[in-house]
């Protein structure tokens, strides 16, 4: 595969001999990213798990200290009073039946939805459209709640959801490259403590086999797993 001028540029500051601390690597991801937008700060961590297993799927969820740096477009499904309740923590579509109508009828312009227990039975009918998407609504994503309040706001301030590939991977931005150096480490680790938290109970030994940072158009930058590890289980920056 042949990369650009720019990519390749980006490639020679890059030791792809070595492994990087944490505090290494973003300050070079950094300066990998000189694409003419603001790339995200993205993290590709591979763990020690058996996908096979349905207690190996893991999925979270974590609210970065410092967002995402993108803005979130939330969708509330829910009647009565907590359509004014969703309003009010400044979702950004809020109704029942008329919104899901809409769907159905391919509309998806939003990022994040959000639905009450009561209307998931509707809700539910449009699995086959928001499932592949990623958008719907879980209560293990807390995205399925009688606080909606509550849930609009985690969205708007950053919440992250993360789950395991097929190949044993959590891949997920955890800001933008443009955020300093340390909004963007204390945001990785903020990931990165969520992911351990969710280790399953049955993996012995290293947890996680290594972890690679980059901007979205830079190259990859290797992180020592055992020093990120010890980072989270210390609770050190």
């Amino acid at each position: 595969m042949r990369h650009g001028k720019r990519f390749v540029a980006n490639l020679e500051k890059v030791d792809r001999t070595r492994f990087y601390t944490h505090q290494e690597a973003v300050p070079l991801l950094k300066q990998t990213a000189t694409a003419k937008f603001d790339e995200s700060a993205e993290a590709v961590f591979r763990l020690s798990i058996d996908v096979k297993k349905n207690e190996h799927r893991i999925r979270g969820t974590v609210t970065l200290p410092h967002g995402t740096g993108k803005s979130v477009r939330v969708l509330v499904i829910a009647k009565g009073e907590k359509v004014k309740e969703a309003e009010t923590a400044g979702a950004d579509f809020v109704g029942g039946d008329d919104l899901i109508k809409k769907i159905e009828g391919g509309w998806l312009d939003f990022d994040k939805m959000v639905a009450t227990p009561d209307m998931m039975a509707t809700v539910s009918k449009l699995g086959r459209v928001l499932g592949p998407r990623g958008l719907m609504p879980s209560p293990k994503s807390g995205t399925v709640t009688a606080d909606v309040s509550q849930a609009v706001k985690e969205l708007k301030q950053g919440k992250l959801e993360f789950r395991v590939d097929d190949y044993g991977q959590i891949h997920t931005a955890f800001g933008r490259a443009s955020f300093d150096e340390k909004r963007l480490i204390e945001n990785f680790l903020a990931l990165a403590t969520a992911i351990f938290d969710e280790k399953p109970s049955d993996v012995k030994g290293r947890f996680l086999k290594s972890v690679t940072l980059s901007s979205t158009m830079g190259p990859g930058i290797k992180l020592d797993p055992e020093q990120v590890t010890k980072a989270v289980t210390e609770g050190r920056l």
